[in-house]
């Protein structure tokens, strides 16, 4: 007799079939299942930043019964290799700290050097409340990897975080380029409130490598009591600044609105987005109908997933259809354009522990003055009907300007991490933009939005941690079919910004863009066709950050807009 979980699996290829395959597994030549490289162990959380300061960017993984991971792309060798050795000589071992249980992993520049840490968030022997292992928060120090938790002066200040924490991402929340860290507890009742993690600079001397740490999350109201699970940070009700969403087990949501003074108000009831009777999982933020308006994408633990769609007065409205709401054991959930088509997907990572539970990939296609169309597509290899996925990320490890699918897996069973490549869209056009913070580091919680020559205006939030456990690239990724782009609009969490039109030879490139320094001033030329969300009244109001070029005006919300 068919299980349950088998028979939606039928379900699920006989709506998708007449589709090509997304995915294809390459785990055997990119990432051979070994001891070294890619143990068989339980793993969870996954997270994408430039770990050994090369330029390239490196996949961290949180190994939960073994050591912590780090994989790079060897370009000679066309394979991801384990660069946390278990070698004391290695400037990377520390992070491998095989006595924490570790399952959520995020970076980002906490104390200002223009190069990320890495927070390792640890469970040990504890689901809820108090665990008896510390959190890690690594920074690159003497030439390796450090624990600042571990610091005296951290030690003195009682800062680590010893609770049953599930996920952990990284907000600019006063728009300094130094970025606190919210820790998402599982609070047993009142022990184990939610965290935030951020450099005391009056206590700090980084000439010394001292770096003072204090929890914040008193002073900024996000300090409360709940089943905490995901986590994703960006400017979702803000027009720059970064808000923070969090979807809650056996309680509502949370929707963090930042005041603009590093503290945030709770307005998930009002916004219509507090889901109280569900237990969420993964949550990803994008623009899925292209009205510049950032949308929320989250998975329901065996409940209702949820597509939010922001409307008027930062009201909410859920459209998923049947298909894509139906209920399933979810873990990661993912926004992208995986076959650079202009259209994003949503990838649901699931996990098999009661039968089979197959990965699923909606396409999710803009349609003018409508909500988007939803369609299930054939996910291919990456179904994995029997993985036990704990986290995923994306990222182009090999720099084809297609998006690569990280899988890992584990707590019920261990499984290695499967590697996918897309099978379609190899001809498109691309473009992938990285925003730096006026100290050079990733520009975590931004907002990139590219205006093209036919479909409109494109946004991306480059990810701070997104959802449950992960943290994606930090990179703004635009798939664009046949389409071009003719110009680009940066915003930073501190409201600054900054345009400029796509320079010839810059298709299919990864662009740079850094931080624009006191009176600098963008410019777009005449000439440059650009797209905007907003109407004529609004048109007419200007921005001290922007000037634009002849027949150009400024918007209300900072956009270059044609006017003559």
């Amino acid at each position: 007799m068919l299980t349950w979980w088998a028979c939606l699996l039928c379900l699920g290829l006989s709506r998708a079939q007449h589709t090509e395959p997304m995915f294809t597994v390459v785990t055997n030549t990119i990432l051979q299942p070994n001891a070294l490289h890619n143990p068989t162990q339980l793993n969870y959380g996954m997270a994408v930043t430039d770990v050994d300061g090369d330029g390239d960017l490196e996949v961290v993984v949180a190994g939960y019964n073994g050591p912590n991971l780090v994989l790079k792309y060897d370009r000679n060798e066309n394979k991801m290799v384990n660069i946390a050795v278990d070698d004391p000589g290695s400037p990377f071992y520390a992070l491998r700290d095989p006595q924490g249980n570790a399952i959520g992993v995020s970076a980002c520049d906490v104390d200002g050097d223009g190069r990320e840490e890495i927070y390792f968030l640890n469970t040990n022997n504890a689901y809820s409340g108090r665990a008896t292992y510390s959190d890690k928060l690594f920074k690159f120090r003497n030439g390796q990897f450090e624990d600042l938790l571990s610091d005296d002066i951290n030690i003195r200040r009682g800062v680590a975080n010893r609770m049953a924490g599930r996920s952990v991402a990284c907000v600019d929340r006063k728009g300094t380029g130094r970025y606190s860290v919210y820790v998402a507890n599982y609070a047993s009742g009142n022990v184990g409130p939610h965290a935030l993690i951020e450099m005391d600079e009056s206590a700090s001397d980084l000439a010394k490598g001292i770096v003072a740490l204090l929890n914040v999350a008193p002073q900024a109201g996000v300090n409360k009591y709940t089943g905490g699970r995901g986590v994703v940070v960006g400017p979702i009700v803000s027009q720059s600044r970064s808000d923070v969403f969090c979807d809650n087990e056996h309680g509502p949501n949370f929707l963090f609105r930042n005041n603009g003074d590093g503290t945030f108000t709770d307005i998930a009831t009002e916004a219509g987005v507090d889901d109280r009777t569900q237990h969420g999982r993964g949550v990803a933020l994008a623009d899925f109908n292209g009205d510049g308006k950032t949308d929320i994408v989250y998975g329901n633990w065996n409940g209702p997933h949820r597509l939010y769609m922001q409307g008027s007065n930062q009201r909410f409205k859920n459209i998923a259809n049947q298909a894509f709401s139906s209920p399933s054991p979810i873990r990661t959930v993912i926004a992208a354009d995986f076959d650079n088509d202009l259209q994003l997907e949503v990838f649901f990572n699931n996990i098999a522990y009661r039968g089979y539970a197959p990965n699923r990939i909606f396409r999710v296609s803009r349609k003018q003055n409508s909500d988007p169309v939803i369609e299930e597509l054939n996910v291919g290899d990456a179904s994995e009907p029997q993985g036990r996925g704990t986290g995923a990320t994306v990222t182009d490890f090999d720099g084809d300007g297609m998006l690569d699918l990280l899988v890992a897996h584990g707590e019920s069973a261990s499984q290695p991490i499967s590697v996918f490549k897309v099978t379609q869209g190899s001809s498109n056009n691309w473009l992938r933009v990285i925003p730096r913070t006026q100290f050079g580091a990733f520009a975590r919680g931004a907002k990139v939005t590219v205006y093209t020559k036919e479909s409109g205006a494109h946004m991306r939030i480059i990810d701070g941690g997104s959802g449950y456990l992960c943290e994606m690239e930090p990179v703004a990724h635009f798939g664009l079919g046949t389409d071009e782009v003719t110009s680009i609009e940066v915003y930073w969490p501190d409201g600054r910004s900054m345009a400029r039109p796509l320079q010839e030879g810059e298709m299919k490139t990864v662009i740079e863009i850094a931080y624009p320094n006191e009176g600098e001033e963008s410019v777009l030329t005449s000439d440059a066709q650009v797209w905007t969300y907003g109407n004529e009244e609004e048109e007419s109001v200007h921005t001290s950050h922007m000037k634009c070029g002849k027949g150009f005006g400024v918007s209300k919300e900072g956009r270059c807009v044609v006017t003559a």
